[in-house]
């Protein structure tokens, strides 16, 4: 169980939970297996990553590759349908299929539009903290260090939403209709901890998310209180896979160094937001 969680990305603690399960049932399809198109719930499953990758192989931007069947991967599966010449239904079947394995050659570069394209709202944005929507959450026990960063935040000109809910579906949904452009996710553990992850598939990873990862660790590995930081790790935690811009989960303790420790971290915390906000791309 935990060789499984640690190759999808999840947390590896060893317990078939809600997203270990979910997880399992998605590994168990594979491109072919069933129909694919927009429905609600969203479909999802390594089906619909493996046709993310192929569309966005070919040049049509699926999004990222994040194996839920949305609107972005309709609209590549329609474009992509149209240039085939095959029946424009936006339904992957048989058909759809065959045309997509017809084309894409097993080395070909797995769905590079997505990076293109993220890589590129990111340096197109202002460079800058301020009229930035910012999105903060936490899923229990840290919602007095969230209110204060989303204070400090909207204090120095940008426009904030604090999202308070154990559910991080809850949460990403809330963050995607606020069209926020970064959200920070932070989760309290019992243990000396400071970690700090970012979303990646097999074939995409989130380079603005990435990039705040890596600067979130860096601001608070200069405290030293909360112990060594781990290194920024790719993972599809479900708050990371369900958001639409680039995200970051934080996970910090133990919890009474963190209320101690509050001022500080807010003060850590919105440093590698501004960093972030003057060079979201690695140079």
């Amino acid at each position: 169980m935990r060789s499984f969680q640690e190759r999808r990305g999840l947390r590896i603690d060893g317990v078939c939970g809600p997203q270990t399960w979910g997880s399992l049932v998605e590994a168990g399809y594979r491109l072919g297996d069933r129909l694919l198109y927009i429905r609600a719930p969203m479909l999802r499953g390594d089906d619909v990553g493996e046709l993310q990758e192929s569309l966005g192989a070919l040049g049509f931007d699926a999004g990222r590759v994040d194996a839920i069947f949305g609107p972005r991967t309709e609209a590549a599966l329609e474009h992509f349908q149209r240039n085939a010449g095959l029946t424009v239904d936006r339904v992957c079947g048989p058909d759809t299929v065959a045309a997509l394995r017809r084309v894409v050659r097993a080395d070909t570069s797995p769905s590079p539009v997505a990076s293109v394209r993220e890589t590129q709202q990111l340096l197109d944005a202002p460079r800058r903290l301020e009229r930035r929507r910012i999105g903060v959450g936490e899923t229990g026990g840290l919602a007095a260090l969230v209110d204060a960063v989303g204070r400090a935040l909207t204090e120095a000109g940008a426009i904030v939403v604090v999202l308070h809910h154990p559910d991080e579906s809850v949460q990403a949904s809330e963050a995607n209709a606020f069209e926020a452009e970064v959200f920070l996710s932070l989760s309290v553990r019992n243990e000396p901890r400071c970690a700090a992850s970012f979303f990646a598939a097999r074939a995409f990873e989130s380079i603005g998310g990435r990039r705040l990862a890596e600067l979130v660790l860096e601001e608070l590995a200069d405290d030293g209180v909360l112990g060594p930081p781990s290194p920024a790790a790719g993972m599809q935690l479900t708050i990371l896979r369900e958001t639409r811009m680039a995200a970051v989960v934080c996970e910090i303790g133990p919890p009474a160094v963190v209320v101690e420790q509050t001022p500080a971290l807010v003060h850590r915390l919105v440093d590698a937001l501004t960093r972030w906000a003057r060079e979201p791309v690695p140079r």
